[in-house]
């Protein structure tokens, strides 16, 4: 509850303690209630007195009797009665909209993300991007047949950019930190189109932590192009014994067996 310090308290609704009490009494009951903590002004014709709650549950909570009277009157009323949480009460944390709430990642299979019409993020697709990307309504991310509704904004892409930078992707990682070199310099680096392409690209290498996913040209990683290098293989040669045709002599085979005659013997394989 608050109260404006500079407001005068009304003796005559400060006075109507029991009237207060009677009313709490006939509300809650009596076991809820304990003692009376005193009374504050809520304007310059109501006040509010305090009674401590005993509910177990409540620790640090005070009925709040709101009574009232009007001007020129001493016919003091009892406008609201509620149960409040003093300074040392335990409350829930602060309500977030699921806007606020949401996180990457949770968006789950068949699960639908709405977003607002006036998002700040997002801009029609007929109006002008930047400087460098609308010189004329080519530049307009917008195609015939293919146009999107809505498109960035100039502070959506701010917002992806410094996400992107400062996230795992960017130069501030680990990883990038202890690699050889640059992803601006690997060979599976894609670069993105328009604006962000400047700082942005795509790994296309399957073995790098980082495959298909969105880093900077000063990210890096153990699976640049160049880190190592490994040079072709030799090509190994072996040892092959080649025999001269014209120096075998040829052989033939009696019809004897066991009998091997030299020239005068046809040779085997003839009838």
């Amino acid at each position: 509850m608050t109260t404006d310090t500079d407001t005068p308290l009304d003796d005559v609704c400060a006075a109507a303690v029991d009237l207060a009490r009677d009313a709490l009494l006939a509300e809650v009951g009596a076991e809820p209630v304990g003692d009376y903590l005193g009374v504050e002004p809520t304007t310059e014709l109501m006040v509010s007195h305090r009674f401590a709650t005993t509910e177990k549950g409540y620790q640090g909570w005070a009925w709040d009797v709101s009574v009232v009277r009007a001007p020129d009157s001493n016919d003091v009323t009892v406008a609201e009665i509620v149960l409040l949480p003093g300074e040392s009460a335990l409350l829930p944390p602060p309500w977030v909209p699921w806007s606020e709430r949401l996180r990457p990642g949770d968006l789950g299979v068949g699960d639908l993300l709405p977003t607002s019409a006036d998002d700040d993020r997002l801009v029609p697709g007929y109006v002008d991007l930047d400087d460098d990307e609308a010189d004329d309504i080519a530049d307009l991310h917008w195609e015939l047949g293919l146009g999107r509704p809505r498109v960035l904004s100039a502070l959506g892409r701010d917002d992806a950019t410094d996400r992107w930078y400062e996230g795992d992707g960017g130069p501030g990682a680990p990883i990038a930190k202890a690699a050889p070199a640059t992803c601006s310099t690997c060979g599976f680096w894609l670069t993105l189109s328009g604006s962000l392409g400047r700082v942005f690209g795509a790994c296309s290498n399957e073995y790098a932590p980082d495959d298909r996913s969105v880093v900077s040209g000063d990210h890096g990683c153990g699976a640049h192009s160049e880190a190592i290098v490994i040079a072709p293989a030799e090509p190994v040669l072996t040892a092959v014994t080649v025999i001269d045709d014209d120096e075998i002599e040829p052989l033939s085979v009696s019809h004897e067996p066991g009998s091997v005659e030299g020239d005068a013997a046809e040779p085997l394989g003839h009838s």
